[in-house]
């Protein structure tokens, strides 16, 4: 009777030790990050700060710039610390990123021309941060997106009109 309890307590043990292995895992939400606007310049550039979630530093870089631009363009950008004044998306219509699909395929591929509109903004050494995530590394990106020239190529283009 002894043997029976003594068998049934070890296969609880090991039991509720399996599911307290299986429990959630950090989530890497934490980390998702809405990119703020820092500054703005007179010439119609705006520094941006953004957080990506790539394999290296280089994929990081180019990643930040892209998503800084997709920010501005579909979603807006929050308002750093600064009071530096949010900005509105240039796209307001909800379903433009669907309604001009090839459009902005083309316009975001790798050597695309987004990339005339983006760079970033500070390369010295301690202005970007990043944590190690497993395989992934999170990085803060400082970007300079010229709104004004973004804005201008899209009415070129006939995606925006005023």
């Amino acid at each position: 009777m002894k043997r029976i309890n003594t068998i049934g307590l070890l296969g609880l043990i090991i039991i509720a030790s399996v599911f307290i292995g299986c429990g959630a895992k950090i989530s890497q939400a934490s980390y998702d990050f809405k990119s703020k606007v820092l500054s703005t310049n007179y010439d119609g550039t705006y520094v941006i700060r953004t957080q990506v979630r790539a394999r290296n530093a280089a994929i990081a870089f180019t990643d930040g710039q892209r998503k800084a631009m997709h920010e501005v363009i579909f979603d807006g950008v929050e308002s750093g610390s600064n009071g530096v004044q949010a900005l509105k998306p240039l796209l307001l219509d909800m379903n433009a990123e669907r309604k001009y699909e090839d459009y902005f395929a083309a316009f975001f591929a790798d050597e695309g021309p987004w990339r005339k509109y983006a760079s970033l903004q500070d390369k010295r050494t301690g202005t970007t941060s990043y944590k190690r995530n497993g395989k992934q590394m999170i990085e803060t990106v400082t970007v300079s997106i010229d709104r004004k020239g973004l804005r201008d190529r899209l009415v070129k283009d006939g995606i925006l009109e005023l």
